[in-house]
C-alpha cells in the first residue's frame, strides 16, 4: 500500500481515501468505539517488547496511522512511524509538535509492501491493527523480515474473533451492527466503519497467522489473546543467523 500514486491498485487507493476521510476524528473514534481499550492494548505491546530491545534501539512502527503506538514506544526507543496515508501522518506530527518527543519520533510516508528502508535497519518492527489492511499479508511480512536486523523482534497487534460462544455472538453483533452505525454517526462517513467488520471477519485466525509468520522465517513465535479474544498479540524473532536455503 503506497503513499505514491504510481503502482497503487484500485483497492489500495480506496483504503487510503477511506482512512484520509476520517483522519481528523480517528483518535476520538478509536477511544469511543473500543471503550479506550486500544490504549491498554498498545501499552501491552510496549511492555512485551521492552525486555527484548537493546540500548539505543530503533523501532519501525508500520501502518502507524496517527502515531499512537509510535508515541508509546518513543519513551523507550527511537521510532520511525511509517504509513501510506498522508493526512494520518499530519495528525501524528501535530501530536509531537513542540514536544520533546519530536527528537525521538520521525514520520515517513511509505508503502508497507515496498518499504523505503534498506535491509537490517531496525531492532524491532511493530504493526498495530494494520496487517489486515494490506493487500498481501505474506508480502508485507516479508518486507518486515527484510528490514529487521538479525535477532530483531516482530510484534503484531491485530483484531481477532472471540471463541467463547456467548461472548462471540455479542461481539459479532456489536461489530456488525452497532459499531458501523456509531462510527458513521460520529464521523459522517459510511465506508470506514462498514469496512472494519468485513476486514476482521476475513482476516486469518490467530493460529493461521502464527503459521504464516513462521513460514516467512521468523522463530520463537508466540501469541496471546486479549480481552476475551477480541485482539491477538503476536511476538516473533528474526533468527540471529539466517539459514542458507
Amino acid at each position: 500500500m503506497s503513499g505514491c500514486a504510481d503502482g497503487v491498485s484500485k483497492e489500495s487507493r480506496q483504503i487510503k481515501r477511506m482512512f484520509a476521510s476520517i483522519a481528523h476524528r480517528y483518535d476520538l473514534l478509536n477511544r469511543l468505539l473500543s471503550f479506550s481499550l486500544d490504549r491498554r492494548w498498545r501499552r501491552l505491546v510496549v511492555q512485551r517488547l521492552l525486555p527484548s530491545l537493546p540500548s539505543k534501539a530503533v523501532v519501525l512502527d508500520l501502518c502507524t496511522g496517527t502515531g499512537d503506538l509510535a508515541l508509546e514506544l518513543s519513551h523507550k526507543a527511537r521510532v520511525i512511524g511509517c504509513d501510506f496515508c498522508h493526512p494520518m501522518l499530519i495528525v501524528g506530527k501535530e501530536k509531537i509538535k513542540n514536544s520533546e518527543l519530536a527528537a525521538r519520533v520521525r514520520f515517513v510516508e511509505g508503502d508497507a509492501l515496498q518499504l523505503p528502508f534498506p535491509p537490517r535497519s531496525f531492532d524491532a518492527v511493530t504493526i498495530a491493527f494494520g496487517l489486515r489492511n494490506l493487500e498481501d499479508y505474506t508480502s508485507g511480512l516479508r518486507e518486515m523480515f527484510r528490514v529487521l536486523r538479525p535477532g530483531g523482534m516482530l510484534v503484531i497487534l491485530e483484531f481477532s474473533q472471540p471463541q467463547i460462544p456467548v461472548f462471540k455472538q455479542f461481539y459479532l453483533f456489536y461489530l456488525t451492527w452497532i459499531l458501523p452505525k456509531v462510527g458513521q454517526c460520529l464521523s459522517g462517513k459510511v465506508g470506514p466503519y462498514a469496512y472494519l467488520p468485513q476486514s476482521v471477519k476475513e482476516f486469518p485466525d490467530s493460529e493461521t497467522l502464527e503459521r504464516l509468520i513462521q513460514q516467512i522465517g521468523f522463530t520463537g513465535g508466540e501469541y496471546s489473546l486479549l480481552t476475551g479474544g477480541i485482539v491477538s498479540l503476536h511476538l516473533a524473532q528474526k533468527p540471529a543467523i539466517i539459514p542458507v536455503k
